[in-house]
């Protein structure tokens, strides 16, 4: 296992990941102050998305309907737990957008190679009472 966002496990076949970018930041508050910058109060942690990058072969691996359940998750609203294939816990992401371009079209309209690009972003975990939700949403 490469990694897992909430049902949705990346593994090496069908449904792999190749990148995985991240992009964190700090908020602070800034100050107005004469004859000098401004100083910054730090408040907190600013926002944190991360781009997992896909390629997937339908032809001759499958994985789209991994994809089809990356787009349940992402219906849903619902924050997914995020883990690392190492067991790592990232945290709680949304999944905000995914774009899918398909390339070298079969005769059916279906891509032999489809590039994914799930985008997602931080978020609270999700209360007990929405556990049981996230699970419905996979089944």
């Amino acid at each position: 296992m490469l990694a897992q966002l909430g049902g949705t496990t990346f593994e090496v076949a069908p449904m792999n990941f190749h990148e995985l970018s991240r992009d964190a930041a700090a908020d602070f508050a800034e100050k107005a102050v004469m004859g000098r910058r401004p100083p910054l109060e730090f408040v907190g942690e600013g926002p944190e998305t991360r781009t997992i990058t896909c390629r997937l072969f339908p032809a001759k691996f499958g994985g789209l309907s991994s994809l089809e359940g990356l787009h349940k998750q992402r219906a849903s609203g619902k924050a997914q737990p995020f883990m690392r294939g190492d067991g790592a816990a990232l945290g709680w992401f949304v999944i905000e957008r995914i774009s899918e371009r398909d390339s070298y079209i079969d005769a059916h309209g279906v891509g032999q190679i489809v590039e994914v690009d799930i985008s997602i972003k931080r978020s609270d975990a999700a209360g007990l009472g929405a556990m049981f939700s996230i699970v419905s949403i996979l089944i």
